[in-house]
């Protein structure tokens, strides 16, 4: 799998972007700030439908413009297809193929598959929960792109139940002694049910996908860090009291049992959601645990064990994307310099054998020697007045 050709209108600092793309390995370098990630940001963005960098989508739309266009053509076992995003300012989003338009632009989700390497993976590792959930649902997307639709589904829910429980505490409160009280908790268990039907899917899937990344992250980070403690992960629920009770202590994966155990959460943690006007249960809540040894890496790990982590979590991410039948693009943004020799040598070994690796660096010195060599084309990028340039120099 790779890119073939890119072009961007009105993203971030690109006016204008168009690029003819090759397999092999691709080095786009300039200084800090001149638009070099924001080429790298644009291939990530059309594989997953978010930025690495930021939440919302208004930050890619360049200045005073109403809306940016995204359009890459990614060819997968020689069969090419072309989408383009159309990313508003404000409004939704619009999405084509080829030259049909989409509903949605979810549909887009595993035409491009890609693993990304960047400094902002350190947050993995010493961010917030949220952090670690979205890297295990873009994962659920590209490999499954249904599971983005149930993603959506329960975070409309979710908002819905939580506009109801802010909205109606008063009535809420005073629970069926009057019609209005009554009709709101109605409404509530409306919602608990829809709730627990999407967020049951979302749960087990993610317990899936944590299962197949367990073994690779394990096994890369004993590569990477040879000296270090074990690394292993496992998942932390607000349901996972709910869920032993109802299996009896036993592991389960059954959306069924997970739908089960939420409908009871919910319904014992009502009154606590009524006086705080917040969902306190469901995979919103939830946590993918980083241990290392007995110690979670989470405020324990140095700064060297924490890149390492990233790292070795991105192998796995590699690892089973590829399994799927083509390698993944590899996207390889200011990494180099941030690492020592041993985690270079570890990188360098998945770049060598990937189809597609697209590196941005400050300087060309930033490469290793031995994947220096195997570049195919290399661009200057530089920054005039506010608006990123491209020059190709060649292999």
């Amino acid at each position: 799998m790779y890119v073939s050709e890119l072009d961007l209108r009105d993203f971030r600092s690109w006016a204008q972007l168009h690029l003819e793309l090759e397999p092999g390995v691709t080095v786009f370098a300039g200084r800090n700030g001149h638009g070099k990630t924001n080429i790298v940001e644009a291939v990530r963005y059309t594989s997953t439908l978010s930025s690495h960098r930021v939440s919302g989508d208004g930050p890619l739309v360049g200045a005073g413009k109403r809306n940016a266009r995204v359009s890459a053509t990614t060819v997968n076992s020689g069969r090419a297809l072309t989408t383009h995003l159309l990313l508003n300012a404000q409004g939704a989003n619009q999405a084509q193929m080829n030259r049909t338009r989409l509903k949605s632009p979810r549909e887009l989700l595993g035409v491009l598959r890609t693993v990304m390497f960047s400094p902002e993976d350190l947050r993995l590792i010493n961010g917030e929960p949220q952090e670690r959930r979205r890297f295990l649902d873009d994962l659920l997307a590209l490999r499954t792109p249904r599971l983005a639709g149930v993603r959506a589904d329960y975070e409309k829910v979710l908002r819905q139940r939580n506009a109801l429980l802010r909205s109606s505490s008063a009535a809420l409160r005073r629970g069926y002694e009057d019609e209005a009280g009554a009709s709101a908790l109605t409404t509530l268990d409306v919602w608990d049910a829809q709730l627990a039907a999407h967020g049951s899917q979302l749960i087990a899937a993610r317990l899936l996908l944590i299962d197949a990344l367990a073994e690779p992250t394990t096994s890369s980070y004993a590569a990477v860090a040879p000296e270090s403690r074990p690394a292993s992960i496992h998942a932390k629920s607000t349901l996972d009291a709910a869920v032993r009770e109802l299996a009896g202590g036993e592991q389960v994966r059954d959306p069924a049992i997970f739908e089960a155990a939420m409908l009871s959460e919910l319904g014992r943690r009502r009154r606590d959601e009524i006086e705080r006007g917040t969902t306190l249960v469901g995979p919103h809540r939830d946590d993918l645990v980083l241990m290392l040894g007995d110690a979670p890496a989470r405020g324990y790990a140095s700064h060297g064990e924490t890149w390492s982590y990233a790292l070795a979590l991105h192998l796995a991410e590699y690892q089973l994307l590829a399994a799927g039948g083509s390698d993944p693009v590899l996207i390889l943004d200011d990494v180099f310099a941030e690492l020592d020799a041993k985690r270079r040598e570890r990188l360098v070994h998945v770049a060598e054998g990937a189809e597609q690796v697209l590196i941005t660096a400050a300087v060309g010195d930033d490469l290793p020697g031995n994947l220096d060599d195997a570049v195919s084309a290399r661009y200057q990028v530089r920054m005039e007045e506010g608006v990123s340039g491209i020059e190709r120099l060649g292999a």
